[in-house]
């Protein structure tokens, strides 16, 4: 119950699935948490959650779009102080499309760019700065297996996930030349049962649609939340404080095929 004493965390797309078993994982475990999301109200009822859980004051919540400039440096500020310090960043929030590099509008693969790729870029760019005033320090950008394997109608999503991946790399070399004190690294999840399968299984039927995802998983079904909260739970503990640069890959196997 002490992994994360004394941390103080930011976590984006905060209002459900994977930000929300995060926001849970890393309070359970004893760290101060601040929920982001576009749903305000989503992200204030799972601050609500954690603080009946774990006392009040463990979590605080905020409305952001992850696009905007001037929110990230209000919500980042705003978060340290109510906190107490930042030394943790998640960033989680994303989107994704289906298309195929002739098949997607235009629109949509720059808004997929900007919600996943230009979102990360900001929130480290203004939380470096806080969170070099409190030691040691811990950045996750959560990726998907599918910045590693493309798949032929997933350009938008396939490119910005990519990306994410580089420039968690280059944002680790930067951090470790500048002090080595804050770590950077990505996560790479498979199919993962949050809403973001919402559509797979309005195509197929809940269970079909599960199953079919499963055949395509080495360990035979499809990832629960919790899977990749306990893997942003080591990142974000000092448990890994001689890793950064790093990709974890939670995809039950896929990439080993």
């Amino acid at each position: 119950m002490a992994r994360m004493a004394g941390k103080m965390a930011l976590i984006t797309g905060a209002a459900q699935g994977l930000g929300a078993a995060i926001s849970h994982k890393l309070a359970e475990e004893g760290a101060k948490v601040t929920l982001t999301d576009l749903n305000e109200a989503g992200a204030a009822e799972m601050a609500a959650r954690i603080n009946t859980e774990f006392g009040a004051g463990t979590a605080f919540s905020y409305g952001q779009d992850v696009t905007d400039e001037a929110r990230w440096q209000s919500v980042l500020q705003t978060a340290h102080d109510e906190m107490g310090g930042l030394n943790v960043l998640v960033n989680n929030a994303g989107i994704g499309t289906m298309g195929s590099v002739e098949d997607e509008p235009y629109d949509a693969f720059r808004k997929v760019q900007a919600v996943d790729v230009d979102s990360i870029f900001l929130g480290c760019k203004y939380a470096i700065p806080l969170m070099r005033a409190h030691g040691m320090g811990s950045i996750i950008n959560i990726s998907s297996i599918a910045g590693i394997i493309a798949s032929h109608n997933y350009v938008s999503y396939n490119a910005a996930k990519a990306a994410v991946r580089h420039m968690s790399k280059s944002i680790a070399l930067h951090l470790a030349r500048t002090g080595g004190q804050i770590r950077c690294n990505s996560v790479h999840p498979t199919f993962i049962n949050t809403p973001i399968l919402d559509g797979v299984k309005q195509m197929f039927g809940e269970e079909e649609g599960l199953a079919k995802l499963a055949r395509q998983v080495p360990l035979g079904r499809v990832g629960e939340p919790e899977d990749i909260a306990y893997a942003v739970l080591y990142l974000a503990s000092d448990e890994s404080k001689f890793v950064t640069g790093a990709e974890l890959k939670v995809d039950g196997g896929i990439s080993a095929m």
